[in-house]
């Protein structure tokens, strides 16, 4: 059995203090095989940010698999958002921008969708998604397969102003192809859930859009992370919710997700 925690959108800079500590509690209470963390470590780039952040990423539970967002480009300096957009988050967080994960049970791929030229939006190119078509397809046992951007690869229905990552369609005609299982983001502040037959008939992949773990911009939700438990193939996903009366992360609800290649399996889909 693996155990995985997806934080998303920390957002150092602009944090909800009273989560730190019981954020970090609940983590280590869950014991994981590995963490998350899906971009937006920091709110403006900023040295001081990313020094608080990576202070606080490095008391999460190893090993750690981390990823950038649009927020950890810098926005007012220019120079540095152009000839040197990522290279704050490579000095403080992590040299590279598309970390993996591989042991017997999971896979887990990072792309890092975080651009220069835009401020919100992001992309997926042919050679990010290539190469972590190879990680999958040079896997050796029956993993279950998991790729890790910051930009959504769905919008919830209504929500106006955000658009899905660019490149999501040849991304998903592509992954298809190695049978994905899970795509996981952040970006929205905002817990989404979608399929990937949307893109391809038959993909039947999860897509789950995680909510921001200590932003005070929470988009009227609760502060939450995900926990997923994976078991022979079977995976069931829980929602943590940050309860500001008790001051406690507390698990809310647990679903049961299929795998891409649809596998007979006891679980119910969610």
């Amino acid at each position: 059995m693996r155990t995985i925690i997806q934080v998303s959108d920390l957002h150092f800079g602009m944090i909800l203090q009273p989560t730190l500590e019981p954020l970090l509690d609940s983590m280590w209470a869950i014991a994981p095989d590995l963490v998350i963390v899906s971009g937006d470590v920091t709110q403006r780039a900023r040295v001081d940010e990313f020094r608080a952040a990576r202070a606080y990423i490095e008391r999460m539970p190893g090993p750690r698999l981390v990823i950038p967002g649009n927020h950890d480009v810098p926005l007012y300096n220019v120079v540095r958002r152009f000839a040197q957009p990522l290279a704050r988050f490579q000095e403080y967080i992590g040299a590279d921008l598309a970390p993996v994960y591989v042991d017997d049970e999971v896979a887990v791929v990072g792309i890092n969708s975080a651009r220069s030229f835009t401020f919100k939006g992001g992309t997926l190119s042919e050679e990010q998604v290539a190469e972590a078509v190879r990680h999958f397809d040079s896997l050796t046992h029956d993993q279950v397969k998991i790729v890790v951007a910051h930009h959504p690869f769905d919008i919830p229905v209504g929500l106006t102003g955000v658009r899905v990552v660019k490149g999501v369609g040849m991304a998903m005609q592509r992954f298809s192809t190695c049978h994905v299982d899970m795509f996981l983001a952040g970006h929205l502040h905002l817990v989404h859930r979608a399929n990937a037959r949307m893109y391809v008939p038959g993909f039947d992949a999860t897509i789950l859009q995680a909510g921001t773990a200590t932003s005070s911009r929470a988009r009227g939700e609760p502060n939450s992370f995900f926990v997923f438990l994976i078991a022979d193939g079977n995976v069931a996903v829980e929602m943590h919710c940050w309860n500001a009366a008790d001051n406690t992360f507390a698990a809310t609800e647990t679903r049961h997700l299929t795998r891409s290649d649809s596998r007979p399996s006891a679980s119910r889909a969610w």
